[in-house]
């Protein structure tokens, strides 16, 4: 199977991959819209559906820490980041957004392992609503891309 919309060339296969997912609760109506696409995608690839585990969080913050315990036990080929931040009034908005920006990044380059980040970013609701599933999708095909790259590599 091939994503188009990203204009990939190679055919991308989740048979034999087993992914992790951390669901941030916080903005929960959006992030489990996120869950839904991400899982059902990965099963579309043809991800067995018990070699995918959710876990969740409190919020975009703490995504990184489960993304590292998951990490720890070496039995995934990738994992899938899911959160939204949504702009308030206040600096807290860019402090979540680039701490757990940062911390995903800093998951994969530390473990050596794919980590698909869709947390969302937006200045409001209706940004989010527009996006979630799109980018729940697009995480599920980033990680199992990422993961036979990974493969072919090592």
């Amino acid at each position: 199977m091939q994503h188009a919309d990203k204009g990939q060339a190679r055919s991308i296969s989740g048979a034999g991959l087993h992914i992790g997912i951390v669901q941030a609760r916080f903005n929960e109506g959006i992030t489990n819209a996120l869950a839904q696409a991400c899982r059902s995608t990965l099963l579309d690839l043809g991800v067995s559906a018990e070699h995918i585990t959710l876990v969740q969080v409190p919020g975009a913050l703490e995504v990184p820490l489960a993304l590292a315990a998951l990490a720890e036990r070496e039995e995934y080929d990738a994992l899938v980041a899911l959160g939204c931040i949504i702009r308030g009034e206040t600096y807290h908005f860019e402090l979540v957004a680039n701490e757990s920006g940062a911390g995903v990044t800093r998951v994969g380059l530390d473990y050596g392992i794919p980590v698909a980040n869709a947390i969302l970013t937006t200045e409001n609701l209706d940004q989010a609503v527009a996006r979630q599933t799109e980018k729940g999708r697009d995480a599920a095909y980033v990680a199992v891309e990422m993961a036979q790259l990974l493969n072919d590599l090592t």
